[in-house]
């Protein structure tokens, strides 16, 4: 395998190309594809945010083990009030209009924009590549 990353990545790609696609016309194409990739650096892009989650998982890593309550407890916290702030949006807030209008005097929930929460909560959770990374690299926590 050679020194160069981007190189790396391709023949892992063409390895895997060669394994898993049998029709060797459209084997071909794949391969293809692949790279014209390369040529056009996409497969540099990929390398690069490959190694920056790498990184972030490193920090996050260091983060969480320190003794500190501002340190570690800052993505226990974001994921606390983003999973309160998600319950309200759709189950307590729903529960409260249901029961208040069945004793006929409706009560509004407050309206809590999800849209904003989900790519925090997914953020801070990790819920991205990098999981599905780990798996496959075998590092994944059970």
């Amino acid at each position: 395998m050679a020194l160069d990353p981007l190189t790396g990545i391709f023949e892992v790609g063409k390895s895997l190309i060669d394994k898993l696609i049998p029709d060797p016309n459209l084997r071909a194409q794949s391969a293809q594809k692949l790279l014209e990739m390369k040529q056009n650096g996409e497969l540099a892009q990929l390398a690069a945010d490959k190694e920056l989650m790498l990184a972030q998982a490193d920090i996050n890593k260091i983060e969480a083990a320190s003794p500190l309550t501002f340190i570690s407890g800052a993505r226990p916290a974001i994921i606390w009030v983003c999973g309160a702030g998600l319950a309200v949006a759709y189950v307590i807030g729903p529960l409260i209009e249901w029961g208040s209008a069945l004793f006929q005097h409706p009560i509004v929930a407050p309206k809590i924009d999800v849209g904003a929460l989900t790519p925090l909560l997914t953020g801070v959770l990790g819920l991205s590549a990098l999981r599905s990374f780990d798996k496959f690299q075998g590092s994944a926590s059970k």
